[in-house]
């Protein structure tokens, strides 16, 4: 582990370098990335973040995810996926959000397989979850993308996803807490690990 990997804030807590000073990315750090989430709605929130984010920065995206909610009914999976081509067009001239036709469609699409996974695996946390890695020691340096990730990118673009690349789909486990990839050293990584022995598996 390099000094560079964890760095003590102003606060005194030790965090993973790439939180950085902003509040909205210091708060993303230590109550949400790397802690377990098995709720359905979430779970395809962030995944659809993580597409909308591709080419951007995460903070830009925490900046915009209250708008995004809005303009995307709250990520409600049924409703999204009701979505037609009046929304999308509501939605390229909605300043608020990421403007790209694309990631909107892929949005809406990939509510549509949501549902479709549901129907097929109970939940989309159950699913998900069926791609957790046995790994329980920190790590020292962040991947970009995982054998888990890979395998789970190619059986959603198999399955009619868009925007699901393997980086992405690593970011989104890294989101989600399917693993705990806060560093060797960082204040908050035992935090995120307990909440993760306490879930109950979907």
């Amino acid at each position: 582990m390099t000094e560079e990997a964890v760095r003590k804030g102003e606060d005194g807590t030790v965090r993973c370098w790439w939180s950085g000073n902003d509040p909205l990315y210091v708060g993303y750090h230590d109550t949400e990335w790397g802690f377990p989430v098995t709720d359905d709605v979430r779970l395809y929130e962030k995944l659809s973040l993580e597409g909308f984010q591709a080419g951007l920065s995460w903070l830009t995206i925490l900046r915009k995810r209250e708008h995004l909610r809005s303009a995307f009914a709250g990520f409600d999976i049924r409703r999204v996926a009701g979505f037609g081509e009046t929304d999308v067009a509501r939605l390229l001239n909605d300043a608020g959000i990421v403007r790209h036709r694309g990631k909107i469609e892929a949005t809406i699409n990939n509510a549509r397989r949501t549902l479709e996974l549901i129907d097929e695996y109970g939940s989309l946390a159950s699913y998900v979850w069926s791609y957790a890695p046995d790994r329980a020691v920190p790590p020292i340096d962040l991947p970009s993308i995982t054998a888990e990730s890979t395998a789970m990118s190619k059986n959603l673009k198999r399955r009619g996803w868009r925007f699901v690349g393997p980086t992405t789909v690593y970011a989104f486990m890294q989101a989600m807490g399917l693993v705990n990839d806060h560093l060797a050293g960082c204040d908050i990584r035992p935090l995120a690990e307990d909440a993760r022995h306490r879930m109950q598996q979907p």
